[in-house]
């Protein structure tokens, strides 16, 4: 069991986030198409439980495995997904303001200050190092900056409006920077290894969030930023989709959580999208892709319980 908790992986955080995201997905149906909030409330104890437990397996594995934390944060591609711990707290804390909005706040107020550290200390570990190759670019790298447009969803609810725009300027402009890399690197370069083929879908949340972010700080209004943001994220799922029989040959990995929170971000948009403009195609979207998400995300729980229950979950990261 010890060796095994040694090899808990930070990845699995992911879930969490698309726990959040199917959680404010049903929110959002709540409030735009009449859908019980029932559904809401059950969806959020349950993410707030599977949050507990990933929070307690992973500190017990500071405490007594410290240096395979190091290992993994020194891991060319474990290294970035350290952030979904801070944005799940930033996804916790919008989800809890209605109930306990003092204990959002202070959440909030963690993740953002976990967020930020950790933004500048995997930026300054991509500038000053020794060891990056084109290769090690994937679409995970996007997650450090996505934890930054996060982070004004929260700041526009508690007030700190200011460093709402803070945090969406660091994401939106290194998001665009990290793209072309990304992007230079998937046409011109080795295909990426058969478990990370779902981390391409996170190219649809730095548009799709930053939509969610933009509209939350620039007081709902629709403007034509907003809709470029909403169109690309769109575009992006759609082209996504059209490579379906290609990621569906892709053997089961905790890397397909990397499917949920883009695609509850590009739902939520669409909510979006459906109350400020009340355009009917909205609605349908949105409903379309909450029925999507839902079943993707359950699938991927009973999937990776599975793995749980065989001892399949903690095993070496691969290089």
């Amino acid at each position: 069991m010890s060796s095994r908790l040694a090899l808990f992986p930070v990845a699995i955080f992911g879930s969490i986030m698309g726990w959040s995201g199917l959680t404010l997905s049903f929110h959002a149906s709540h409030e735009f198409l009449g859908l019980s909030a029932i559904f809401y409330q059950t969806l959020l104890v349950i993410t707030l439980v599977f949050f507990g437990l990933m929070v307690l397996t992973y500190s017990l594995k500071i405490i007594k495995h410290f240096e395979a934390v190091k290992n993994e944060f020194n891991h060319p591609i474990a290294l970035h997904f350290f952030p979904t711990i801070s944005i799940s707290l930033l996804l916790l804390s919008v989800l809890l303001k209605s109930d306990v909005p003092q204990i959002a706040e202070v959440l909030w107020l963690i993740g953002a200050a976990a967020q930020l550290m950790l933004t500048v200390v995997i930026i300054n570990n991509w500038i000053h190092h020794d060891r990056w190759e084109i290769v090690h670019a994937t679409p995970a790298w996007f997650i450090p900056v996505v934890g930054n447009i996060v982070a004004p969803l929260g700041a526009a609810q508690f007030g700190y409006m200011e460093l709402g725009w803070f945090f969406f300027s660091i994401g939106i402009t290194f998001w665009l920077v990290l793209k072309a890399i990304v992007l230079y690197r998937l046409i011109f370069h080795p295909f990426l290894q058969p478990q990370l083929i779902p981390t391409l879908f996170i190219f649809i949340a730095p548009p799709a969030m930053g939509f969610l972010s933009y509209m939350a700080l620039n007081d709902y209004y629709l403007d034509n930023f907003a809709h470029v943001l909403y169109y690309a994220g769109l575009f992006i799922t759609i082209l996504l989709f059209a490579q379906g029989k290609r990621f569906l040959k892709v053997p089961f990995a905790i890397s397909w959580w990397a499917y949920t929170f883009p695609l509850a971000a590009i739902t939520n948009a669409s909510f979006m999208m459906y109350d400020v403009t009340a355009k009917v195609e909205f609605g349908y979207l949105s409903a379309a892709l909450i029925a999507l998400l839902s079943g993707l995300i359950f699938h991927l729980t009973l999937k990776t319980l599975i793995v749980i229950k065989n001892k399949q979950l903690c095993v070496p990261p691969k290089a």
